[in-house]
């Protein structure tokens, strides 16, 4: 009877086993590893990424001083030689990254972040700080990725633009899906089954009609509001304002004044950028 039970226990580990490669698809002894901390002991976490509220996160702890020393010495030295003496008027806003919303919660450590809003703010005291931490959520972030969804941060683009004298318009944008599945840069650091996203972009008769210029070869040439070339990539985000191109411009023949915009930008400001066009007549 006890070698029975014992045969018995060992097929059934043998069947979770085939189960686990076949149904989760996991890849490699990192993902029975994974599998094993997730669904045998309870454990969300696999190595520096955690899951929670069904989304991928990565652990970024603690507050890295030097980093942010730098970014405001950055921004400082751009404000003293070309923008202190023009007629330009300079803001900041900070996006919280989905730990924000999900570390501390979920029982991970977090950075403060009132500490960071507050050390950049007393290091960039000549630029104007714009607040839009209240109207974003885990939700407004890809489940498999660090980034946020563009048709969900029109309240952001608003608050932007009207923060900055300029009338905000969550109208007249129609939704349009890639049509391959997205996967985010997290869903390849995590051993574990993740489901496939789709990514959306905004598109509008306004967005339709503006000239997109890119000088990533020092030349002027010509360039895409969403790059279907960039979209079909390892990395289907940089489908925004092609991905990493160090500088673009966006016109808009429309514009109903004469008004500039400049984004120092990363990833994020490529995605929202296209929400600003409808109030001026250039940004870069």
């Amino acid at each position: 009877m006890r070698k029975r039970i014992i045969i018995a226990c060992l097929v059934f580990a043998l069947l979770l086993a085939v189960f686990v490669f076949c149904c989760f698809k996991i890849e490699g002894l990192s993902g029975i590893k994974s599998a094993f901390a997730c669904f045998g002991i309870g454990q969300l976490e696999d190595g520096d990424y955690y899951m929670a509220q069904g989304h991928i996160s990565r652990l970024d702890y603690p507050i890295n001083d030097r980093m942010l020393e730098h970014a405001a010495d950055r921004f400082t030295y751009v404000y003293e030689n070309y923008l202190k003496d023009s007629r330009t008027e300079v803001y900041f806003s900070i996006i919280p990254d989905k730990n924000y919303f999900l570390a501390a919660e979920s029982g991970y450590q977090s950075y403060d972040y009132g500490e960071l809003v507050s050390g950049m703010r007393e290091k960039t005291d000549f630029m104007q700080y714009i607040d839009i931490f209240p109207l974003l959520s885990a939700d407004d972030y890809y489940r498999t990725d660090s980034h946020w969804r563009q048709e969900k941060i029109l309240p952001v683009a608003d608050a932007l633009l009207e923060a900055m004298g300029s009338e905000g318009s969550a109208d007249g944008y129609i939704s349009n899906a890639l049509p391959q599945a997205f996967k985010g840069v997290y869903a390849g650091e995590i051993a574990l089954p993740v489901k496939a996203e789709t990514l959306y972009y905004l598109t509008s008769p306004v967005l339709d009609e503006c000239i997109v210029t890119s000088y990533n070869t020092g030349m002027p040439q010509p360039a895409e509001m969403y790059s279907m070339e960039k979209a079909a990539g390892s990395d289907a985000y940089e489908l925004f304002l092609s991905g990493n191109d160090a500088l673009i411009t966006v016109e808009n023949p429309n514009a109903a004044s004469d008004r500039e915009l400049v984004i120092f930008r990363d990833s994020f400001g490529s995605s929202i950028a296209p929400l600003f066009v409808q109030s001026y007549a250039k940004i870069t």
